[in-house]
């Protein structure tokens, strides 16, 4: 059995960064067949719109419709969609990818579009005249390839937001971008004669209806069930597709099967993108988990999602309520509110995905997909809130754990109140929460059963850490006395919830200092057992 998986493990082809359906079917590698959802998307003449998180295949999905489009029958054989399809019909398609730069100035986008502009000008022998705005020459090549081929054109557009994503922090920058994207993708609604199909993605949704407000009336199907795997690979198809992988998974790594897929779900699946649907995995992280027989966090690595920390941060946003977050329906569906509101774009992102739904209320409750998501944002959030760097953050968490586990406050206290110290760096947004995020993120990243802002009927505690042994109560002040929070502690009873609880407690109360930025003082108590909790 082990020698038969060695021999399928040289012969199975991940297609990791492959995004090219062509090269990816001509050369062998697994694909988990999604035509029939793009024969069944692509039966009327409309304008499509899907937002996914990166890295979950919406650049494969736009080069499946271009060979399509282009009637590449033979790549299709064997698929879904060769069956379904009786009319091959070859259509001129403009595929415009707006990933492959970086939007650092006004001039960056322009370049973009001109650069595909050249190439479709030039398949269709037209005069290249730069002088000419973007979307007067989109205008000409859409008529050209119409008049040159007498078919529709197909229009393909894969990651529009990329220059709003990379200028969400610089509002003069970001409206230039919008302004152009706008004047260009205008260009679709007055062509309807001569377009047969557009489909536009991107990881936001934020901007899209702004920018394509003159369209008539996009179909979004990021958020319909009929759509909902169109990305990504549902439990089903990890079954039918990978099913020796898993087996050679479970050798290398000295599991049972079912065990690996347990292991695969917890960290890779739970990704829903409507109420009540299938959890679907990220394609990334399986691909490279299979192809190099190691468990880790892939997908997480591959990008730096700065643009998310400074809207939290802007924000004051308190990372605890992340986690089981409420929202309406309509916080979701509704464009336009990144900049006011983080929530919407953590979803479209990939780092919060709906866990519940309450159907007579239209409220979602939010939550992390899944480990390797939570384990890596948070990792990836921890220096911009503390001055921790890499360097030294083994060994001052190893020593925060074993304080924390063994019942010894002061020690952990005095960690902290080190670390602190021990940086310059800038508080960021509201100096409390700041603070208050700051422990949040250490005891979270660490494994701990922690609760921000945990509600009792006499008020908020700020921290409870729990433990196998120990229950750590804990009151954050700023610029006021240690003293003050821990009769805060008595005075709302937020003991009162581990009544007869048998683990010791311990009453923390902390201030901290704006000017030296770092733990002031704290006092701490430990109820004894026979005493009645305050």
């Amino acid at each position: 059995m082990l020698e038969q998986s060695k021999t399928s493990r040289v012969m199975m082809k991940y297609p990791i960064g492959i995004q090219s359906f062509e090269k990816l079917r001509a050369n062998g590698y697994v694909y988990v067949d999604k035509t029939a959802l793009v024969y069944q998307m692509t039966r009327d003449m409309s304008v499509y719109f899907l937002s996914r998180p990166r890295r979950f295949g919406k650049s494969l999905l736009v080069s499946t419709l271009e060979s399509y489009f282009l009637g590449k029958k033979e790549l299709f054989k064997g698929l879904a969609l060769d069956k379904l399809e009786t009319e091959w019909k070859a259509y001129p398609v403009l595929h415009l990818d707006l990933n492959a730069q970086n939007y650092v100035n006004e001039k960056a986008l322009r370049e973009e579009l001109d650069k595909h502009l050249v190439i479709w000008e030039r398949a269709y022998g037209m005069t290249i005249d730069k002088s000419l705005s973007p979307e007067t020459r989109f205008y000409n090549v859409i008529r050209t390839a119409y008049k040159q081929t007498g078919e529709r054109v197909v229009v393909l557009v894969d990651e529009y937001d990329k220059p709003l994503l990379s200028t969400i922090d610089n509002e003069t920058l970001h409206e230039v971008y919008r302004g152009t994207l706008k004047a260009f993708f205008s260009v679709l609604k007055s062509m309807d004669d001569y377009i047969r199909f557009v489909f536009i993605t991107g990881v936001s949704k934020f901007s899209h209806v702004s920018i394509f407000s003159d369209l008539n009336n996009p179909k979004d199907i990021s958020m319909d069930s009929r759509y909902v795997n169109i990305c990504g690979i549902s439990e089903n198809e990890l079954r039918a597709y990978f099913d020796t992988s898993i087996h050679e998974l479970a050798d290398a790594n000295d599991m049972a099967y079912e065990e690996v897929c347990e292991q695969l779900r917890k960290q890779y699946d739970g990704y829903h993108f409507c109420e009540n649907s299938v959890g679907i995995y990220n394609p990334f992280s399986l691909l490279n988990t299979f192809d190099k027989g190691v468990f880790n966090d892939y997908w997480f690595a591959t990008g730096t999602p700065t643009f998310l920390v400074k809207l939290l941060q802007s924000k004051n946003y308190k990372l605890g309520d992340l986690e089981g977050k409420k929202v309406m329906s309509d916080v979701l569906s509704t464009p336009d509110t990144a900049t006011s509101n983080p929530i919407p774009v953590l979803c479209q992102s990939g780092y919060l995905t709906i866990k519940g739904y309450d159907r007579d209320m239209r409220i979602y409750t939010l939550g992390y997909p899944n480990e390797e998501v939570e384990r890596g944002f948070l990792n990836f959030l921890l220096p911009y809130y503390t001055p921790i760097d890499n360097d030294d953050k083994a060994s001052f968490l190893s020593d925060f754990v074993m304080a924390i586990h063994e019942g010894r406050p002061e020690d952990f206290l005095q960690l902290m109140q080190t670390m602190l110290a021990g940086r310059d760096y800038r508080i960021a947004g509201d100096a409390e929460k700041y603070f208050q995020n700051t422990f949040y993120l250490i005891f979270q990243l660490l494994g701990f059963n922690v609760q921000v802002e945990q509600a009792t009927s006499q008020g908020r505690i700020d921290l409870t850490i729990q433990t196998k042994d120990y229950v750590y109560i804990v009151e954050l002040k700023l610029d006021k006395t240690a003293e003050e929070a821990l009769a805060q502690i008595k005075e709302k009873g937020y003991a009162r919830p581990f009544q007869g609880d048998g683990r010791k407690k311990f009453l923390i109360g902390v201030n901290f200092s704006s000017e030296t930025r770092t733990i002031e003082k704290w006092v701490i108590e430990m109820p004894e057992a026979t005493q009645r909790l305050y």
